[in-house]
Formats: structure tokens, sequence, C-alpha cells
């Protein structure tokens, strides 16, 4: 089988420490079972690693958060990305033409969709083993998960299912219809039908999609051709594309461990400490988490209820009961991600400063570089850039000339030079960007290879 897990999100309900090119299943925030701390990509692809399934994993993301997922992941996992965010409807179609067309794999093989930042028990995969003997077993062209919902949720929409399908499959059942996002006394009501939370799971045919995603291009051509022709799909969820219209559908209920670790009050429950980074509450502090990723410490007096977050993209401090109340004050703060991973290493914005009409900007990163890794050899069509390197040893790469730098070294690099870096050992060098506009697009890549020996 095939199993497919989302990796999106615009990273805005746990800002400070998650952004658009950083959302929240990267967060290393979540107990690992060596003693450090995992994030919750990290946890379900362990657990799914663990599980019976037996699944070769395929994570769909965004260009963005490609490097994020090479660094936490490294090559465990196949990879494809959106050319550009057209909700998740397209996006698990090109996952289900790359399954077909770079994985070579059969049009009745079980694929299963997934989100890739829940936080569950082993026994979810149990539930979506039981999924895919449905689909196995022809109970419906489409089966889903569904949550048995501890509470009248309005934040989940609702699968409403009929009696048990009669199928060898005793949990699976037809579903009725779906309700999306209901009030709180609709949400009672439905709870007393038996309805079930939409778990965001669904399970079919690679072949019943693909007839689906023929609707929108012609699935004859090579994959490149047909990622090429994202736009051609519509922007428009897979519920509303494709569960809502089938004809055949059925809901294998799940009863485990299950949370949507979407706001600060949700993840403050699982995190395995208060206190996370150089953080300190006193002894009058009640039901207070402090994540703290900046270098300084953060100290809380007396602090009841509260979630502290910390990072170079800003400090939050907020009452748990109104966490879900902060992503509209988010969309209003335009700044730039201030701290990125990527599949060298990281980098942290320290300052940005906005010259005027008459300077040019100037940006300061701190970054970190891991041994045996190197950043591309590349150019820069609006900012020169001086490169003051503090520890380690590496090798730098300007216009085809290849230099040893180390502790101490500075280079001067001119707009429109080529150059790169790679570390030898773990690398740290501070930059600094001169130049308008400073955006990370402002990048051309060339090819290259390392010289084995340079003298």
């Amino acid at each position: 089988m095939q199993l497919v897990l989302l990796s999106g999100g615009s990273g805005k309900r746990l800002w400070p420490l998650s952004n658009d090119s950083y959302s929240k299943q990267f967060l290393r925030l979540l107990p690992a079972p060596d003693g450090g701390e995992e994030s919750m990509v990290q946890r379900v692809v362990r657990q799914i690693k663990s599980s019976a399934l037996g699944a070769d994993i395929t994570i769909a993301t965004g260009e963005s958060q490609r490097d994020a997922i090479s660094c936490q992941l490294g090559d465990t996992v196949g990879v494809v990305t959106e050319p550009e965010r057209r909700d998740t409807f397209p996006a698990i179609a090109l996952a289900c033409l790359y399954l077909s067309k770079q994985k070579g794999c059969a049009a009745d093989e079980p694929v299963v969709v997934m989100p890739s930042d829940p936080y569950i028990d082993d026994s979810y995969f149990d539930a979506i083993g039981r999924m895919v003997e449905a689909v196995k077993g022809d109970v419906a062209n489409l089966v889903l998960m569904g949550i048995r919902p501890d509470y009248p949720s309005t934040k989940f929409g609702y699968i409403v299912p009929e009696a048990a399908s009669g199928s060898n499959v005793a949990d699976a059942m037809r579903v009725k219809r779906f309700t999306e996002k209901p009030t709180a006394e609709k949400a009672v009501e439905l709870i007393s039908l038996g309805a079930l939370w939409n778990g965001g799971v669904f399970a079919f045919r690679l072949g019943y999609l693909l007839e689906i995603i023929s609707k929108y291009v012609d699935c004859g051509r090579s994959f490149d051709e047909l990622r090429s022709c994202y736009s051609c799909f519509p922007k428009i969820s897979f519920d509303y594309e494709v569960a809502e219209k089938a004809d055949s559908v059925a809901v294998v209920p799940f009863a485990g461990v299950w949370k949507d670790l979407g706001t600060w009050n949700a993840l403050s429950e699982v995190l395995g400490s208060s206190t996370i980074g150089k953080s300190t509450l006193d002894s009058a502090s009640v039901n207070t988490h402090v994540v703290n990723r900046l270098g300084i410490p953060c100290l809380c007096i007396g602090a009841k209820n509260l979630v502290v977050a910390a990072s170079p993209d800003g400090i939050l401090v907020a009452d748990k009961d109104c966490c879900e109340s902060i992503k509209p004050y988010v969309e209003c703060l335009c700044a730039r991600p201030m701290f990125e991973e990527r599949r060298w290493g990281t980098y942290k914005v320290l300052e940005h400063h906005n010259g005027g009409e008459s300077k040019s900007d100037t940006l300061v990163k701190h970054i970190f570089l891991n041994a045996g890794k190197n950043i591309s050899y590349q150019a820069h069509n609006h900012r020169s850039e001086v490169w003051t390197f503090i520890e380690g040893e590496g090798e730098l790469m300007l216009d085809g000339e290849v230099t040893t730098v180390r502790r101490g070294d500075v280079v001067n690099i001119a707009v429109g030079q080529k150059h790169a870096v790679r570390a030898v050992t773990d690398l740290r060098f501070v930059e600094v960007q001169l130049g308008s506009p400073l955006i990370e697009e402002d990048i051309v890549r060339y090819e290259m290879s390392w010289p084995v020996n340079h003298g």
C-alpha cells in the first residue's frame, strides 16, 4: 500500500515558532523515545514505520517546505511538491500522479491519504489497516476515518453514517451525509445520531482517483508535463471535490487517542515539560507553559493559565482559553520568516533594517551549516554579502576558485558574483546582506561540482 502524508499549512496558529516555511508539523517540541525532542511529522513517520502497515510513504508538500522535510526525514520518504498552493484536492491529485508515473504503482494499488501532524496512538494505524481492507474488499470506492467525538466541537466537519454495511469488514459503515463545522447546538444533535468527526484520512484504489483526475488533465502524459499543468486543477478541498460527490463512501470509526495540535492550548497538553529553552517559572505559576527559542532567559512570576512562546519571529503571551483567536492578529504581522530549517542546516535573522529611499537595506543572518553539507552555487542580482566565519572549517567557492575558510576569515561577495560554501566540520558564520530588495527569491543557481582535490 501507499501512504501519502499531506504537509501544508500557513504556520499562523502556532506563531511565533511556526511560519509559512516552517509549519507546525516541523516544530521539534514533542518528547521522543530517545529522551530528546521530535516534531509532529517525525513522530508520525516513526509510528508508521513501526506499525504493521508496511506502507511506502510519500509526502505531498509545497516547495518552501522541501528543505525542512529533507532535514528532518532525510531520504527515508518520497517527496512531491506543488508548484503553487491550490488546496487539498490538487495536492492529493498530484501525489497520485506521482505514484502512478514516477513510482509505477498499479491502478488497483490501495492508497491512504492522511495529515502529517495528528497526535495519535498506535491504534490509529490499526484503523488505517481496516480502511485498506475495506477498499480491497470493495466495501466502497472511498473509505474515510471517522473520529469518535468526545465533545460537540464546532471546529471539525462531521460524517453521519448509516447502519453497519453488513460486509465482512464489520466496523465499516456506509456514509449517509456530511456536515461541515456546525453550530454547537447542531453538533450535539449530530453526535446523538452517531456522527463522527471527519479525521481527514481517505483510502481508495489509485485507479479510482486517476479517473477523477482525468476530468482535468490527460493522464497519459509524463509526470513533469502533468505537474506543469497544475493550474488546471480547481482550488478546492478533497472533501468537496471527491468525498461529497462520491456515490460509494464508507467510514471506519476510530476511538483511540487523537488530538489536533493546532493551537498552543492543545499543544501544551502533550509537551514533556512546562518549560522548553531558557525559561524559569516560579512556584506561584499555575498551568503555564513557556517555549523559548531565543538565546536570552525568560522569567515568569505568578503566571496563571498562560502560554509564553518566544522565537526570532516574535513573542506571544496568551491566555490558554484565548489561543484559538491569534490567527487574525498574526495575519496582520507581515514580517518575513526569521528562522528556517534547510536541507543543509538552519539560519536565523538577527537584524533587518530598512534603509529608506536613499540607502540600501541591511539584513544580518546567523547561518549554521551541518558537516558535509553545502549551500548551492549561486549569485544575487540585488545584493552584496559579507561572510564572517565564527566556528568550524569549510571550503569556499568564489567564481570557480576554491579556498579553505576558518574562524576569523571574512569574505566579501559582490552583486552577481558566484559563490558557495561547503562545511568540512560543523560551520557557523554571520552573513550581512546589503541591497534592495532583500528577499530569499533573489537567487540565481548554477550547476557545479566540488573538486575532490584542490591543492
